[in-house]
C-alpha cells in the first residue's frame, strides 16, 4: 500500500520488483500513482484508492477495503493509520509497516525506520531483503527504482521533440512545496541555451515558472512540456536529456528510475533524510552554511525566519557549475 506523494510511488519499485519475484504483487495506491504503475511489469494488479475525491470518506474506505480484500500480507509505505485500517479492512493476516509510523498500532509487524538510510532502501527493508541490510556499495543497483514508459508515451514525446537535434537539458522548476522552489532557474537556463535545448519538465501547476524561464530563452530553444505529459511521458522527456536539474520533488525521482543525471537543489530540507537523487553521475546543491537548515522534513510554506536564504544564496553560476561538471563526466562515459 503506497498512497503517499508521486516521488514515494517511484521510490516503492525496488520493493514491489523484488517482491514480485516470489509471487504476485497487488497495489493500492493513488490515481497519479496508478498512472505510474499501470506498465510496471512486476504489478499483477492495481486497486485505485482515491482517498481526497472519489473514495472520500466511510463509504469509500469500505468499497476500497472490499476491493482489495484476497491478499494474505500488506506492506505499508504509507504509515497513516487509515492505511494500517484499510489493510486490516480488507482482510490482511499480516501487516508490515514502520515503527515510526502513525498506523503502527495497526500493524502485526514493525520494522525499523533507519534515518541513516535512503528512503528507497528503507522501504525494501520492510520485506525484510537482506539487500536492505547490506553496504550502501552494495545495494545501488537494488535500490534504484524503474519505471516503464508506454509505447504512447514514448510517441508522445517523439512528437514534442520532432526535429530537434541539439543536446537536451531538462529543468523541473516546480514543486508542491514553495520554500523547496529554487527562483534561479531562467538565469542557469540562459546560460546553457546557446549549446543545448531547455526542456521544462512539469504539470500544470507549474506553468507559471515555465514561463518565466522561457522567457530568458530563445523560443527555438525552449521545450515547454509543462502539462502536455502524462506522468511516464515526463520520465520519457527526462530520459532522453543529459542532465535534470530539479528541486527535492518527484521530478528527480523519475529520473532516478530512468538512469539520468540529476543535479538536486535541496533549500529547507537536506539529501540526508533520504530522497536525493540516485541515477549515476548525480549531484546535490545546497546551501551548507546556515544553522537554520534543514527546518522542515517536507519543506514549509513559508520561510520560518523570513530570509529564504537557503534558496536565494545558492547562485545560478553555482548551479550550472555542477550542472557542466555532470555533463563532462557522461561525455567521458
Amino acid at each position: 500500500m503506497q498512497t503517499s506523494f508521486i516521488g514515494d510511488v517511484v521510490l516503492t519499485t525496488p520493493l514491489i520488483a523484488r517482491l514480485a519475484q516470489d509471487g504476485e504483487v497487488d497495489v493500492v495506491t493513488t490515481p497519479p500513482g496508478a498512472t505510474l504503475l499501470a506498465s510496471h511489469p512486476a504489478v499483477a494488479r492495481l486497486f485505485v484508492y482515491d482517498k481526497r475525491r472519489a473514495d472520500r470518506g466511510i463509504a469509500g474506505f469500505l468499497r476500497s477495503a472490499r476491493e482489495a480484500r484476497g491478499a494474505r500480507r500488506a506492506f505499508l509505505c504509507q504509515g497513516s493509520a487509515r492505511s494500517g485500517s484499510l489493510a486490516f479492512a480488507a482482510g490482511c493476516r499480516e501487516r508490515i509497516g514502520f515503527t515510526t509510523s502513525d498506523g503502527r498500532w495497526t500493524y502485526t509487524e514493525r520494522v525499523e525506520y533507519r534515518d541513516d538510510w535512503h528512503h528507497a532502501r528503507r522501504l525494501l527493508s520492510l520485506g525484510d531483503l537482506p539487500l536492505a541490510a547490506a553496504s550502501s556499495e552494495s545495494t545501488d543497483a537494488a535500490i534504484r527504482p524503474r519505471l516503464y514508459p508506454t509505447d504512447d508515451d514514448v510517441r508522445a514525446v517523439d512528437q514534442l521533440l520532432e526535429h530537434r537535434k541539439r543536446p537536451m537539458i531538462a529543468l523541473a522548476p516546480g514543486s508542491a512545496w514553495q520554500t523547496k522552489q529554487w527562483p534561479g532557474y531562467g538565469e542557469l537556463a540562459a546560460l546553457f541555451a546557446d549549446r543545448c535545448d531547455i526542456a521544462i519538465a512539469g504539470g500544470p501547476g507549474d506553468l507559471a515558472a515555465a514561463g518565466e524561464i522561457a522567457q530568458r530563452v530563445d523560443r527555438e530553444h525552449v521545450i515547454d512540456a509543462t502539462g502536455k505529459l502524462s506522468l511516464l511521458g515526463s520520465a520519457e522527456l527526462i530520459r532522453r536529456s543529459l542532465v535534470l536539474v530539479s528541486n527535492d520533488s518527484s521530478p528527480q525521482h523519475l529520473a532516478s528510475a530512468m538512469g539520468t543525471p540529476t543535479v538536486t537543489i535541496f533549500g529547507p530540507t537536506v539529501p540526508e533524510f533520504g530522497f536525493g537523487p540516485l541515477a549515476p553521475g548525480s549531484r546535490t546543491v545546497g546551501n551548507r552554511s546556515l544553522d537554520c537548515r534543514p527546518c522542515d522534513r517536507h519543506g514549509p510554506r513559508v520561510c520560518p525566519l523570513g530570509h529564504w536564504r537557503c534558496m536565494n544564496e545558492i547562485t545560478h553560476d553555482e548551479v550550472a557549475a555542477v550542472v557542466q561538471s555532470v555533463i563532462s563526466e557522461e561525455t567521458v562515459r
